[in-house]
């Protein structure tokens, strides 16, 4: 990998992102080359992100059931079992993980593969820093866990505009009512978080329980009408627990 030169100034460059609560970002970053993997964990940790480290398969599923990250670095090849399996069994507990795999550069086969098994990116070994620092950090951005600052909240392509109160997706401009905008604003600053009905209603409605669970059910039809009709699905339903707003794949 290339020394990282010039990574200060690279940094300065990007706004710093964090939750909306304003944790930081955190990132698993596995690598069976630890010098390669605490130089990311350098990068990443320069750009105020929290970041833990692993050398294998095991020790990546072991620290993401503890640690929660918002999105891992994966080398494809690794010792026990590689980064493929890993993100199968971290996405069996924590669905919603981003995931960025680092390839051979003439491995094909290594990029198709990560690509087929979930991920949402790659990189070519050698890399630079700054390369990785750029698709994590887009990654995130696009992703709607980040406070991007500014006015807007943007999943995928939805775009909710908290100034102007203008929605659109894919720049199609939504005509939503105010509960309607209130609503989606309240799934997307939650985005790839699973929110019960009743954290919708006293979000939203202000209140808590009683009969008005129907109310929540009917507003969310409304939205996916508006939001999802003839374009892939960004409100899910999950039986038993709520509902989750996340980009399309």
């Amino acid at each position: 990998m290339a020394q990282p030169q010039g990574t200060d100034a690279f940094l300065g460059k990007l706004r710093t992102l964090s939750h909306p609560d304003g944790s930081p970002i955190r990132a698993l970053v596995a690598d069976d080359d630890p010098h390669l993997a605490e130089l990311i964990g350098i990068g990443l940790r320069m750009a105020g992100w929290s970041v833990e480290l692993a050398s294998d398969g095991p020790e990546a599923v072991s620290l993401a059931k503890e640690f929660r990250p918002d999105i891992l670095v994966l080398d494809v090849m690794m010792p026990t079992f590689d980064g493929l399996e890993a993100l199968q069994r971290i996405r069996s507990f924590q669905p919603g993980v981003l995931a960025l795999f680092l390839t051979a550069k003439d491995s094909a086969e290594d990029r198709v593969g990560g690509l087929a098994a979930g991920g949402d990116d790659y990189v070519t070994k050698p890399f630079s820093m700054e390369e990785v620092l750029l698709r994590l950090y887009r990654l995130i951005s696009r992703s709607g866990l980040a406070d991007l600052g500014g006015n807007e909240l943007v999943v995928g392509d939805l775009v909710l505009n908290e100034e102007t109160r203008e929605v659109r997706r894919g720049g199609e401009e939504i005509a939503l009512t105010a509960t309607q905008f209130e609503l989606l604003r309240y799934l997307m600053g939650n985005a790839r978080t699973v929110v019960s009905k009743g954290q919708i209603l006293d979000n939203v409605w202000q209140s808590t329980g009683g009969d008005h669970g129907n109310i929540v059910e009917l507003y969310i039809s409304y939205l996916r009408k508006k939001v999802d009709a003839g374009r892939d699905p960004l409100i899910h339903t999950v039986r038993g627990a709520g509902y989750v707003l996340k980009p399309a794949r």
